[in-house]
């Protein structure tokens, strides 16, 4: 689960990957479950947390459906 600080973080690295303010993370309700990432209100992908031998990492994962492009 992805604590507030770690999410803010992200959230100014998305903001600034894609030059815009209006990408946000939604907190999971679960623990074991990932975050969601919007852009306004349009769900873009999960972001999943992986702590592997004290080291941190994030992967963020977006399906892209041959309708949508």
């Amino acid at each position: 689960m992805l604590t507030k600080s770690e999410i803010q973080k992200l959230e100014k690295y998305f903001q600034a990957l894609m030059n815009t303010q209006n990408l946000y993370i939604k907190e999971s309700s679960s623990k074991d479950a990932p975050a969601e990432v919007y852009k306004a209100s349009e769900f873009l992908g999960v972001i999943y947390k992986n702590e592997d031998e004290g080291e941190v990492s994030y992967d963020f994962h977006m399906t892209i459906l041959p309708e949508d492009l």
